[in-house]
């Protein structure tokens, strides 16, 4: 414990030394990644065994790894990444897996070493993930009450929950209209008409500066005039009518043979009667069940009716 305390307030000492608190103006690289991806700042100088490196991040210069004789120590990280960084004590290349949108910001490796200080600074960008757009079409251009006399078909393409994207309607290779956004975004979509036996190609596509997702529009599948969109919900209708009809008359048919199933036992004197008997470690119940018909009835010899017992045991 000592032995890492001390190696902390030297690591602290170097950074205050080498102005790494302060200001600097070395060269960034960025990186840009999809969010609950992977990716790993390598660092591309050669180290040795009793080199000391450093990771910090963020405007608070927050450490959150450190590689001394090649023996990682991590600092506070969990707080902010949980579980997500891995370290190579070898290189000093710092992995994030599964990384969030908070996880964007300014990542630093210092390099201490016998032969002077080197110094890797990452600019880290993490963007949304993208979802494919959906193509749905205006449905109250075809009103009961209100028949348009246009001969266009009203679409609409949508995305929810993105961030700095930009939402764009294309015809063939042409950009025809585009909306961009750069704040966090529930909802966004984008209007297009076109017409009904149009035989050109659109596509809607969403994209950010690393990464797009394209729906292609299928014009036969979504557009068509109010008249067959008339008689596709009359169809639809029908069916829906007549299975409901089907099961209404199946129903009826199971009561009606339920009911008169009843009738006929009653009528032919089955009447089951149950005894129950408890013992000691079970309860046994006798069913006795009498039968007679219309003409005849059947019994012994002394007058008295048959009775039929069946043992029943019902176990606990």
């Amino acid at each position: 414990m000592k032995m890492n305390s001390t190696a902390t307030l030297f690591s602290l000492g170097l950074l205050i030394l080498s102005g790494v608190f302060g200001s600097d103006t070395r060269e960034v690289k960025s990186v840009s990644v999809t969010e609950g991806d992977s990716v790993t700042l390598n660092n591309d100088v050669k180290v040795q065994r009793d080199d000391l490196m450093l990771w910090i991040f963020g405007p608070q210069n927050t450490r959150i790894a450190e590689i001394k004789e090649q023996v990682t120590h991590m600092f506070n990280s969990k707080v902010k990444f949980g579980y997500k960084l891995q370290v190579d004590s070898q290189t000093g290349s710092l992995t994030i897996t599964n990384i969030r949108t908070e996880h964007s910001g300014l990542y630093k490796l210092s390099i201490f070493s016998k032969r002077g200080t080197a110094y890797r600074n990452f600019s880290v960008i993490v963007y949304a993930r993208l979802y494919v757009p959906v193509i749905t079409r205006d449905s109250s251009q075809c009103s009961s009450s209100e028949r348009p006399t246009n001969q266009n078909c009203s679409l609409l393409c949508s995305v929810v929950n993105v961030r700095d994207v930009t939402l764009s309607w294309y015809k063939g290779n042409s950009l025809l209209s585009s909306i961009s956004v750069s704040d966090l975004s529930i909802s966004l979509s984008l209007p297009l008409e076109v017409e009904y036996q149009e035989k050109n190609t659109y596509s809607c596509v969403i994209n950010n500066p690393i990464r797009n997702q394209t729906t292609h529009l299928d014009i036969t599948q979504l557009c068509h005039t109010c008249a067959e969109w008339f008689l596709v919900n009359k169809v639809l209708a029908a069916c829906v009518s007549a299975v409901a009809l089907v099961v209404a008359l199946v129903s009826v048919m199971y009561f009606l043979c339920r009911k008169r199933r009843r009738a006929a036992q009653k009528r032919n004197g089955f009447e089951p009667t149950v005894e129950t008997v408890q013992t000691e470690d079970e309860e046994v119940q006798y069913a006795e069940t009498a039968f007679s018909r219309q003409n005849e009835q059947k019994k012994r010899a002394n007058g008295t009716e048959e009775a039929v017992y069946s043992r029943v045991v019902t176990r606990r």
